[in-house]
């Protein structure tokens, strides 16, 4: 399916040496300059210690993180090539900032930053210069992120250095202080700790500060901090996160008086008991805009051109950037051979088309045979979800150059393949489909519910018009060089590029898995991971050169062995019953069920009904934002709502029954039900919190 990238590989492996062999004291890293420092104002000396540092650049606007990142990204990492005996210390983290981000809080740098690091000299030392080599990895980010490294190498000298005295001054008093003598202890009090404060600087009294915790699995960080002098002491209430992994007896945090300045560093114990950690938290998702769906008594074509519009959004979703990657980069491969791109934007074109028509088929074929099945159903079963968990790791390794399909592939196959390269066009159209599927019901659940109501080839055309919809922009690239021309040409960038590519796959991987922790339990999660342990294994094997033909058959058969084991193993964890949908305690939701909503009904209370499910970015969206309003879950409260989740992460014949008399065929679904016996209210795919409000006050 890769073969248009496959070539790459020699020449990423190649830049890869030479960038290793040049490795220089500062580097351009992309979006920053890398460079690594020296400090030894007294030279090397036996026994003692130098200051080494790396210094970030970064370009404007462009920002990387702290130890804790917060509710995003990465902290910076270094490793380190030493002489014999030479020791390097942790980072010396500089006091960081604050970097919002929508309902997100990250903590990190912008701007120039050294990020100082102590050398300890070994007692042994007998003089002359100590080669240094670091190689350093860090998520740089603007309203997008990409992984970025530097390969820096320098020579320390016996002799003083300290021509970069000013810019280690700088960092060594941006560091938090640890001696100041402030004091701190913490209790838990209900969903918040309360920090207590003693012994911080006179000038800080009466001021509003900023609390940075070490630790990044314990408090909700856009919160508001809640902070009170009570004469020398402040006290600080600090919100839990509902996505809370961690219940530590100590903690680490560091408090600045105001933006930019140089913090204090505090420890404190924490007594009292913590209360039931949340779940372990979503990734971060972005969501987009819904096109406003076509009422149910409007005319077919109408909804052709919604569902045409509504596939060309699809291109936005994140569950289909990592495939759509592929495409940008088989563009820029294929530059200026006009033939070959036109083939495979049509090729590209004919594989989303088919997809989503053979999908749609067979999903009308199995309502029409009784089955209750909704959109996006491939997704509610694990053995689905870990083959998809599978495929994305395997691309994933390809695109980071660990090995090349050809290899392990029979020569018929790959002459065939090179014969004919527009097949994996095809290809990657079908595996977009495969993922995107879900992601089309935030903007187009009443079209598609209508659809699968309507006869067979009214139903299957809506289908083939969001294929289109959906290919159309790769499609224009295509056909018009004016278009195509506005794409990066072929170049040097497109080994790092390539590998950059690797991530977004290995994220899917990570969203796939949480999405089977929710189907299936840890122990399937646990299965898979034995799975693709075992993949990556078999791969490792196989590119074992072999001289002679013997060999070769015996690394197979070690492959195949270790394959069908594990397969063996990881079987009745992903065949497992699906995992118990439970009340979730959090905000006061309860498990759906049809009874719940009549019982609440006939006793004249109100329902407030979400229908959400695992692998729905745009409901765990939802879920983090409106759901999660605590004014409006105060107003739901007072107006004694009962709030139902129906969960479909895994096929439930009574949550699609119920999707299907609202009209729909997949999730997310808000639907407000009142007292009586009147049609429920059906929400927007995105509702924000003034419309929950608006339709729960209808009459």
């Amino acid at each position: 399916m890769l073969a248009p990238l496959l070539h790459l590989l020699l020449a990423f492996a190649c830049a890869l040496l030479s960038g290793w062999a040049q490795a220089a004291p500062s580097a351009d890293t992309g979006h920053a300059r890398a460079s690594l420092l020296v400090h030894a104002p007294d030279g090397i000396k036996a026994g003692g210690t130098v200051w080494l540092g790396l210094r970030i650049e970064h370009q404007p606007h462009w920002h990387t993180y702290w130890r804790n990142p917060g509710d995003s990204g990465l902290p910076t990492t270094l490793a380190w090539t030493l002489p014999a005996g030479f020791a390097a210390g942790d980072i010396a983290w500089p006091t960081p900032k604050q970097l919002p981000l929508g309902p997100l809080m990250n903590y990190g740098y912008d701007g120039d930053l050294l990020l100082p690091v102590r050398l300890t000299v070994p007692a042994a030392y007998q003089g002359g210069p100590a080669p240094v080599r670091l190689r350093a990895d860090f998520l740089i980010c603007e309203e997008v992120c990409i992984p970025e490294f530097a390969e820096l190498d320098l020579l320390v000298q016996a002799a003083p250095q300290a021509e970069h005295a000013a810019l280690f001054e700088r960092a060594f008093a941006a560091m938090p202080r640890q001696d100041t003598g402030a004091r701190a202890s913490a209790r838990l009090d209900g969903q918040a700790l309360l920090i207590e404060v003693t012994g911080l600087p006179p000038a800080w009294r009466g001021r509003q500060v900023q609390l940075f915790p070490e630790n990044g699995a314990v408090f909700d960080h856009p919160a508001p901090l809640g902070q009170a002098w009570k004469g020398q002491q402040l006290e600080l209430r600090a919100p839990l996160s509902a996505q809370r992994s961690d219940s530590p007896a100590a903690m680490d945090a560091v408090l600045t008086a105001e933006h930019g300045t140089p913090g204090i560093r505090i420890g404190f114990p924490i007594a009292g008991a913590w209360p039931q950690a949340g779940a372990a938290a979503a990734p971060p998702v972005v969501a987009a805009a819904p096109a406003t769906a076509p009422p149910a008594d409007q005319s077919w074509l109408l909804v052709l051109v919604f569902a045409f519009l509504g596939g060309a959004i699809l291109n936005l979703m994140p569950c289909v950037f990592p495939v759509l990657s592929l495409k940008v980069l088989g563009f820029a491969q294929h530059g200026g051979q006009r033939r070959r791109i036109v083939a495979g934007g049509i090729a590209y074109t004919v594989g989303v088309i088919v997809s989503f028509l053979l999908l749609a088929a067979l999903l009308l074929l199995l309502r029409a045979s009784g089955e209750q099945l909704g959109w996006g159903f491939q997704l509610q079963s694990p053995l689905f979800v870990a083959a998809l968990a599978i495929l994305f790791t395997l691309i994933g390794l390809n695109l980071a150059g660990l090995f090349e399909f050809r290899h392990f592939l029979p020569s018929r196959i790959v002459n065939a393949r090179a014969s004919n390269p527009v097949a994996d066009d095809f290809l990657t159209g079908v595996l977009a489909v495969a993922v995107a599927s879900p992601c089309t019901a935030p903007f187009m659940g009443a079209a598609l519910g209508a659809a699968l109501s309507w006869p067979a080839p009214q139903a299957l055309s809506v289908f083939a018009a969001l294929g289109a919809g959906m290919a159309a922009p790769y499609l224009a690239a295509s056909l018009f060089p004016g278009v195509a021309r506005l794409l990066p040409r072929p170049g040097p960038w497109m080994a790092r590029f390539k590998t950059v590519m690797a991530f977004p796959m290995f994220a899917t991987v990570v969203w796939l898995l949480w999405v089977l922790g929710q189907q299936a339990g840890i122990d399937a999660v646990a299965a898979l991971l034995g799975l693709l342990l075992a993949a990556a294994f078999a791969l490792w094997v196989l590119g074992i050169p072999a001289k002679r033909s013997a060999g070769r058959w015996i690394g197979i058969g070690a492959a195949a062995i270790v394959l069908a084991g594990a397969a063996s193993w990881s079987w009745p964890a992903l065949r497992q019953a699906p995992v118990a949908a439970g009340a979730n305690a959090e905000g006061g939701w309860q498990a759906w069920s049809p009874q719940a909503v009549q019982d609440a009904r006939q006793a004249g209370r109100p329902v407030f009904v979400d229908f959400t499910a695992a692998w729905c970015v745009t409901c765990q969206y939802n879920k983090r934002t409106t759901l999660a309003d605590p004014g409006l879950l105060q107003d739901l409260r007072a107006r004694n709502v009962l709030l139902l989740r129906a969960d479909w992460t895994r096929r439930d014949e009574s949550i699609t029954q119920a999707l299907k008399e609202l009209g729909r065929s997949g999730v997310p679904v808000y639907a407000v039900y009142r007292d009586g016996a009147g049609q429920p209210t059906l929400l927007s795919e995105l509702p924000s919190v003034d419309e929950v409000r608006q339709a729960l006050a209808a009459p």
